[in-house]
């Protein structure tokens, strides 16, 4: 018989629905029980696509004898964490400060007053590999709850009382912005694998905050950007990336990027088109657009709904091919065996071979649960040059195999059993994926493919606002699925999708986007804002559930929702001139000086934008004619990240902007030609009709 969870809306949690665990969601319901029953509640957090997550699932809780266990002496609770970040958040911090270490599935024993007392990540159910196994934890805590009460109770309040006091790093710059900063770009070349690319040693995790801080100090001051290329060109060689389909995987577990943990997650996707993006824009390399092109594509084709909000993720496992197991493998929907390919090319078999490097005996340089035997992770292994020295064949022949040899691996990919896709669409993931598309539009405002681009951010933006904005409430919601939107947004969700808004409504000129923009930003300061401490808080602080408000300093898989606040807001004053947002840039980068730039690296590319030249730029001509997008798409190519870049088109259009954005009232077309204006501080150059002036001025300036 299905638990409780069934009738949750959590694509995690209903994968737990048939478990002989008597599962509980966070909620009421379970904590009265804990305290009727007077029994410690096991929290379990995880997420849908999180491989180890379901290994734990089938190791045990699909167990009878461990289900039995945790019925028997507990209260269990199953959280979502892309759906409670809040809930999360406060349970890693204490996983991490007493174990040193932490991840999914996340496993917590609390007090009945939700209080930890014990926890940690994933549990084999039997002691091996040096870990301790989830059956004689469950039966060792239930002891100590029994017969140890007090000292377990007592430890608990010393442990909350503890993390209450933890430092989260937001305190008084010792050093000036511009030491910071320098600090901050010495410590990633120390990090540097100048071998693989990246940062550190494995696993390797794709952070993009980093390489768009180095390209934003690359621009201030010429630092960095030997680092960001290497690290582009390396990701997108690897077999963290998916050569088939598009779309990079969530993090490789060595050091060259070759094999991946194969889930795939919306926010890297949003965060890496960007990184390309500006990696495009910096040093003019094809690949870097390719590659942003190509998983913009794999959202657009497999990540999308139909109603045109964005999906969260693609599950790491999948049922193999052939059907000759009935249990699910981490990454047997991406790997192909040399016979294979073999039998798909034929007498193309070498060039695909070579390419990709594919092996007889596999290609996986790091396995170390044998799940890669005989089995190849597509990379680039080789260059078009090589692969055609070594088959003899002229390049250009290579280079149409290769085409052609994608395609064939798709619809040989296609039959196959997909991975699961985690349908939920959140708000703030939404945020980032539009802040991609729109970003890539104007970019690529030139291209046959930004009509789609701009089209698709557009959509997504409509529906998250027509389904996920209480507009009654003016309350942003977190969660969509199956026809329901619920939970109240966090700070990091209002900041994403500001960024997107901005991005969109310098894309396609809509101002509806730049009012909802402001309306969100000035919703996320009535809830989140800090007046003491500066930053924005993740939570309202409205829920008792959730013991500790949290403002979070590090940048992480995704950024903190200060550090896009900061960006935001600078974005935002250039817009507009509100002095508010000064303030409240300057009390957020006021406290900088405890973050290491290895540990906040968004924080620091807003530090670093915050000292770049940001001028306006706007072209006031017919949105649709020729000359106008000319002149948008050339001053929209250099990087200049500093830049705010408008269209506005004489009469109703300019109305409507300019009661937002009065300084654009007064400005006109000259000789019916589209003009631009640069501006500084809201005052404006001489306008221009010659394209040349206009980026003269522009790329002089930036």
């Amino acid at each position: 018989m299905p638990n409780r969870l069934a009738s949750e809306p959590s694509p995690y949690l209903q994968q737990h629905a048939a478990n002989p665990v008597d599962w509980y969601p966070w909620g009421d319901e379970a904590f009265a029980r804990a305290r009727r029953e007077d029994k410690p509640i096991f929290l379990s957090v995880g997420y849908s696509t999180c491989h180890w997550c379901h290994v734990m699932e089938r190791e045990s809780f699909e167990n009878d004898a461990i289900a039995s266990a945790l019925n028997d002496s507990f209260v269990s609770v199953k959280v979502d964490r892309e759906e409670r970040p809040d809930v999360d958040r406060v349970y890693m911090r204490f996983v991490q400060r007493t174990t040193g270490a932490g991840g999914w599935p996340m496993s917590v024993w609390l007090t009945s007053d939700l209080k930890p007392f014990y926890g940690g990540t994933y549990f084999p159910p039997f002691a091996r590999w040096g870990r301790p196994g989830f059956s004689d934890i469950l039966r060792d805590v239930a002891r100590a709850w029994s017969a140890e009460r007090s000292r377990v109770t007592q430890s608990a309040e010393s442990i909350m009382d503890r993390l209450s006091a933890v430092d989260t790093g937001f305190r008084p710059a010792s050093a000036s912005a511009e030491a910071a900063l320098a600090a901050g770009v010495e410590q990633f070349q120390e990090a540097f694998d100048a071998r693989g690319g990246g940062f550190g040693d494995a696993p390797k995790f794709p952070r993009p905050s980093e390489l768009l801080f180095l390209l934003r100090e690359h621009v201030r001051t010429g630092a960095g950007l030997p680092m960001v290329e290497a690290s582009l060109h390396a990701m997108a060689a690897g077999g963290m990336r998916d050569h088939v389909g598009g779309g990079f995987h969530r993090y490789s577990v060595d050091a060259a990027w070759r094999v991946p943990h194969f889930e795939k997650m919306l926010y890297d996707q949003a965060q890496l088109v960007l990184a390309y993006l500006e990696g495009y824009q910096a040093t003019g390399d094809g690949e870097f657009k390719s590659v942003a092109l190509d998983t913009l594509a794999y959202v657009q084709g497999e990540m999308t709904a139909e109603e045109g909000g964005f999906l969260s993720a693609e599950d790491a496992d999948s049922l193999p091919p052939g059907g000759e197991s009935l249990e699910k493998r981490e990454g047997a929907f991406y790997v192909w065996t040399l016979a294979e390919l073999e039998r798909l090319f034929g007498d193309d078999a070498d060039v695909v071979r070579l390419r990709f490097g594919a092996e007889a005996e596999g290609n996986a340089p790091e396995d170390p649960h044998g799940e890669f035997a005989r089995q190849n992770i597509l990379y680039a292994a080789r260059s078009i040059d090589d692969v055609a020295r070594l088959s003899g064949r002229p390049a250009d022949e290579v280079e149409v195999v290769l085409a052609l040899a994608r395609q064939t691996l798709h619809e040989a990919r296609a039959s196959r059993p997909r991975p699961c896709v985690d349908d939920k669409v959140l708000s703030g993931w939404n945020g980032l994926m539009v802040a991609a598309f729109a970003r890539a539009a104007r970019v690529l405002r030139s291209d046959d493919v930004a009509g789609s681009l701009l089209a698709t951010a557009q959509a997504a933006a409509r529906f998250v606002r027509g389904v996920m904005w209480d507009a009654g409430r003016g309350r942003l919601l977190r969660r969509y699925r199956a026809g329901q939107a619920a939970i109240d947004a966090y700070s990091e969700d209002y900041a994403f999708l500001v960024w997107g808004l901005l991005e969109l409504f310098q894309a396609d000129s809509d101002p509806d986007w730049l009012a909802w923009a402001r309306t969100l930003q000035a919703t996320q300061d009535d809830l989140f804002w800090d007046v003491q401490g500066g930053g924005w808080f993740a939570t309202s602080g409205d829920d008792p559930s959730v013991l500790l408000r949290l403002k979070e300093g590090y940048d992480g898989a995704e950024p903190a929702a200060s550090s896009v606040s900061v960006l935001n807001l600078l974005t935002l004053s250039q817009l507009t001139g509100d002095a508010s947002a000064a303030d409240r840039i300057n009390a957020t980068l006021e406290r900088l000086g405890g973050l290491p730039a290895r540990a906040a690296p968004m924080m620091m590319a807003a530090l670093s934008a915050s000292l770049l030249p940001r001028p306006q730029a706007v072209v006031v001509g017919r949105r649709d004619a020729a000359d106008t997008q000319v002149m948008l798409a050339a001053l929209a190519r250099p990087y200049a990240p500093g830049l705010v870049l408008l269209c506005v088109e004489p009469g109703a259009h300019q109305a409507r902007v300019a009661e937002l954005l009065p300084w654009v009232a007064d400005m006109r077309m000259l000789d019916d030609r589209a003009t631009a204006y640069v501006c500084w501080a809201f005052v404006c150059q001489a306008p221009t009709t010659d394209l040349d002036v206009a980026l003269q001025a522009l790329t002089g300036a930036a």
